[in-house]
């Protein structure tokens, strides 16, 4: 029941936040902004008080101490990694900058990206992934929260299965390691953020099938939909897929050096787990 109640207390706060985004994005990118602020902001509330009542336990994940320089350093790889797949795309001529964009759509986007980051993160790394671990280890964990979380975006405008599959490698993959690597949320959040701000709030790319954004550059995507993406954007790419595994294959390095892969537990410790959790 933990897992449900955790999963209820962020969704809420995800629906509710998300539609006050939704109706604001495109007409009022300073009201975007607040509502997305303040939904990231609750859903982190929300999130660490349904772990301490169901787990009865510091939330280590979202420690205060080294909060904002995960979520600096998570940021700054999210953007780079989405810059090498434009840089890649545009040497090899699919991708062209046109001119300038708009900095105030970009402020909107940054809040619209916010919430849509904490709050998938809480969701897929805070409560799947840590509570799948627990039995399963981290590798079935990993591939298993992964297909889900690729799956979660079929439901988004112009989706494809290969879409969402690349979605379930990239993300399932670079977020999820990003998190195992460092044990807590604030380094995915970053790279999450990170990543599709890059892609909206800085090159005007669509993000996961959703299009109409206006960031600080103009720029013009044309080529084979396997190098580009096509309607659903630059994480449908090939080249998304390959720096993503790459970012993925250097995070589980980092995760192994430190200890936290873990395996499955056996039977009689996830018994033993499982009844020093509150009823």
């Amino acid at each position: 029941m933990r897992v449900v109640w955790q999963l209820v207390a962020v969704a809420a706060v995800a629906l509710i936040g998300g539609q006050g985004v939704a109706a604001a994005h495109g007409s009022n990118p300073w009201l975007t902004l607040v509502i997305g602020l303040v939904t990231a902001v609750l859903a982190l509330l929300a999130y660490g008080w349904v772990v301490r009542r169901t787990e009865r336990r510091t939330v280590t994940e979202l420690a205060r101490e080294g909060a904002a320089a995960g979520l600096g350093v998570g940021t700054l790889i999210g953007i780079a990694v989405f810059g090498l797949v434009v840089l890649q795309l545009a040497t090899n001529g699919w991708y062209e900058i046109d001119g300038r964009g708009s900095a105030t759509g970009a402020i909107g986007i940054v809040g619209y990206m916010a919430a849509a980051a904490v709050t998938e993160e809480l969701l897929f790394r805070g409560v799947l992934f840590r509570v799948i671990e627990e039995r399963t280890g981290t590798w079935l964990a990993m591939a298993s929260t992964g297909l889900l979380f690729g799956a979660y975006h079929l439901a988004n405008p112009d989706a494809t299965l290969w879409g969402a599959f690349a979605i379930a490698i990239e993300a399932g993959g670079m977020l999820t390691a990003a998190y195992i690597a460092t044990r807590n949320l604030w380094v995915p959040i970053g790279v999450h953020f990170g990543w599709n701000f890059a892609a909206a709030g800085i090159f005007s790319s669509v993000v996961s099938g959703n299009g109409d954004t206006q960031g600080l550059l103009e720029t013009t995507a044309t080529g084979p939909t396997l190098v580009t993406g096509g309607d659903f954007g630059p994480e449908g790419s090939v080249f998304s897929v390959l720096f993503c595994v790459l970012a993925t294959l250097v995070f589980l390095w980092v995760a192994r050096r430190r200890g936290n892969l873990k395996p499955r537990r056996q039977r009689t410790e996830r018994i033993a787990a499982t009844a020093t959790l509150p009823r």
